[in-house]
């Protein structure tokens, strides 16, 4: 049954607002800094970040100390009933360091070392950067650690990046000893004939480069997950640099959408799992494609540790470094920040808490503008969400009753990308993952997405697109699950390869192959402008001919039925659309890339059949999404209108009270304005929950 997760923290079992602030930018100005507790508290904020990118602030000299600062901020926000995620600084390293000790400073993949400057530009294999990191870090905690206002450890900031310098090459080529164990191995794993690659010295390996080896997709794939092996163990350091001082004290770290980072490998090293979220929003009158796109991420971070993560940065108004920059419109800001909370979160943060006077972000959104009062169009928003998230306390804690998930893994993600076919102007992986997770988000299904190595029992329903990199024991636990009564729906280009990037023998999908009942002979990449037609079967459940784009797939059934065939081209009459029924489930398999029509109309057959059940069991309006958190005793459903145009939602004859007013709704649907939400609560129907 769903449960509800223990606060992230037990000083503080509200629903956490709040934002990235930076008092060492104002140091010089201690009327801004008194001005700043006044408007927190006016907006409802209870919870800031602080420390991000202190470095210098915080150690101006080597081994020079300055915390008088941080201590009067931390002591005024005990007073003042706020409270901090305190962070390491290790984002930013000040010059002196990089003057003293340049081999901090990261190498590029051309072997260049950079100049001091950016972010992130370091060496996590520097045994300088680590030292000097884990003394600065020992100091907070030791200072720090049990003070009343400090709720948790914020692990630097969006780590991201690789480094190519002389440690990082060793450091490589003794972690792929650690995985190879010999050349031998090695060699054969990379597939290294060809081109008589060949390796016969370990010190003859280095990372890829742009004017080196780049094109032994096994040695890519390698480096790839060694850069997440490499950071997560810095992350390690950092977190035990600070640990000992309070153990109970829960670390995490800002995660973003980026795409070279295995963000999985963190889920164990840290306590919650937070994530930053910058959308594009109005960049279409319909916003619904864009929000699916972050309920993905949502779901993404949420199934890390499947319990409530933190929204840690989002942004109130706008920000600076996207190619348009523009003004949420009215309603936006509550409703793309209740989404997350309908997701999963049990906080709304921003970057940032004021406006930098100077440097890159000095335009980027922030609740306080320069004009430095609380009479602007982005304060009223921030402050009435802050209302709004005050009276949500008991949604804290509840879980998201998920009985689907699509199986994502980064490593899949990387292998696709650098397969060199067959649509080399863009295959669409994720493109593709979106557009799956999109259909469910329609219907309102809670979705997980999990990787490879996750548990898959308890789950009815799992969507594995494009699953090209799988491993044989990925085969065979879909199987089992399948075997078991579980749903798979696949599609083109899986199975093709394995960890190590080589082809599986013996014809695709390779150890999906007895599961699905089909075997796929060739794949043909389409022009932009080319198209084809899927044609369903009498008695498939679905009607009428739906258009396919891109990538189609030539397979054979074999234990499977057909149910859509091709209808154009020289493979007319082909199978498109399989079923394969195995032990007591069944197993889908789409050899086209199909859209959104059929998409829609697929899951919700599919869906119907796994007996998995949306939010509301009633059809949602175009633009409309419904979510669920429970707690097993309690439902909470937000109902949430993405469309740009107001919508009527038919509620499904339950009993329904509206959270915000406490009122009973006795009408049999409801009225969503234009970027409008909803929040019900009913009692449970959730059944298993993750």
């Amino acid at each position: 049954m769903t449960k509800r997760f223990p606060p992230i923290s037990p000083k503080f079992p509200v629903m956490q607002h709040g934002a990235d602030y930076n008092p060492d930018q104002w140091q010089h100005a201690p009327e801004v800094l008194a001005e700043d507790i006044r408007l927190m508290k006016l907006a409802g904020c209870n919870v800031m970040s602080v420390g991000i990118f202190a470095w210098a602030a915080l150690e101006p000299e080597e081994g020079v100390f300055t915390f008088d600062w941080l201590d009067r901020l931390l002591d005024t926000f005990v007073e003042s009933g706020i409270f901090a995620w305190l962070a390491t600084p290790s984002g930013a390293r000040p010059a002196w360091m990089s003057a003293k000790y340049p081999e901090v400073l990261r190498v590029g993949a051309n072997r260049v070392r950079n100049l001091h400057g950016l972010r992130h530009n370091h060496c996590y294999s520097s045994p300088v950067y680590r030292e000097k990191t884990a003394i600065l870090n020992g100091k907070l905690a030791e200072r720090y650690a049990n003070h009343p206002a400090v709720i948790g450890w914020h692990i630097s900031n969006e780590y991201g990046g690789d480094c190519h310098c002389d440690y990082c090459q060793a450091e490589f080529r003794k972690w792929l000893r650690e995985q190879y164990g010999t050349l031998e191995a090695l060699n054969a794993a990379w597939w290294t004939s060809f081109w008589a690659h060949a390796y016969t010295d370990w010190e003859q390996i280095e990372s890829p480069a742009p004017h080196g080896e780049s094109m032994v997709h096994a040695h890519n794939l390698a480096w790839r997950r060694f850069v997440t092996d490499r950071t997560v163990d810095f992350c390690r350091h950092e977190i035990e640099s600070v640990r000992a001082a309070n153990p109970e004290l829960p670390a995490t770290t800002n995660m973003h959408m980026i795409e070279g980072i295995d963000y999985r490998r963190f889920a164990e090293l840290l306590d919650v799992i937070s994530w930053d979220s910058y959308p594009t929003w109005h960049d279409a009158q319909d916003d619904s494609q864009l929000a699916a796109y972050v309920g993905f991420y949502h779901d993404l971070f949420r199934s890390l540790k499947r319990k409530p993560f933190l929204l840690m940065e989002s942004t109130p108004s706008l920000t600076n470094w996207q190619p348009v920059s523009k003004l949420k419109r009215p309603g936006m800001h509550r409703l793309s920040s209740l989404q997350a909370v309908a997701h999963g979160s049990d906080s709304v943060q921003y970057f940032q808490w004021r406006k930098s006077r100077g440097s890159s972000e000095k335009f980027h959104g922030a609740v306080v503008d320069h004009v430095g009062h609380e009479h602007t169009r982005v304060f009223a928003d921030v402050a009435e969400l802050g209302k709004t998230l005050a009276g949500l306390g008991e949604v804290v804690g509840t879980g998201v009753p998920a009985e689907t998930a699509i199986l994502f893994d980064y490593d899949n993600s990387w292998a696709v990308r650098d397969a060199q076919g067959p649509r080399n102007m863009g295959v669409g992986y994720e493109k593709t993952v979106y557009a799956h997770h999109r259909a469910l988000w329609a219907r309102g299904i809670a979705t997980d997405v999990i990787g490879s190595e996750d548990d898959f029992s308890g789950y009815k329903l799992i969507v594995a697109p494009m699953l090209y990199l799988c491993r044989e024991e990925t085969g065979k636990k879909l199987e089992r699950f399948v075997e078991a009564g579980g749903t798979l729906v696949s599609t083109y280009w899986s199975g093709v390869v394995d960890e190590n990037d080589l082809c599986h023998l013996g014809g695709f999908p390779g150890p999906l192959r007895k599961t699905l009942g089909i075997w796929a002979e060739e794949i043909e990449g389409l022009y932009d402008h080319d198209r084809n037609g899927v044609r369903m079967a009498d008695g498939a459940g679905l009607e009428g001919t739906f258009e396919a784009i891109e990538l189609c797939e030539l397979i054979h059934a074999e234990s499977a039925e057909v149910l859509g065939v091709y209808t154009d081209d020289f493979y007319a009459g082909r199978p498109a659309l399989t079923r394969n029924r195995l032990g007591e489930g069944r197993a889908y398999y789409m050899a086209a890339r199909l859209q959104d029509d059929f998409l829609g109309a697929f899951y919700g057959k599919v869906a119907a059949e796994a007996g998995v059940r949306g939010a509301l069991n009633a059809e949602l309006p175009s633009g409309v999404s419904a979510q669920v958190r429970s707690d097993g005793e309690s439902d909470y459903v937000f109902v949430m209108n993405f469309s740009g145009e107001p919508r009527v939602v038919e509620l499904d004859g339950q009993a329904y009270d509206d959270v915000e007013t406490a009122e009973t709704i006795a009408a049999e649907r409801i009225e969503l304005p234009v970027n409008g939400v909803r929040i019900l609560k009913r009692g449970s129907e959730a059944g298993s929950a993750r």
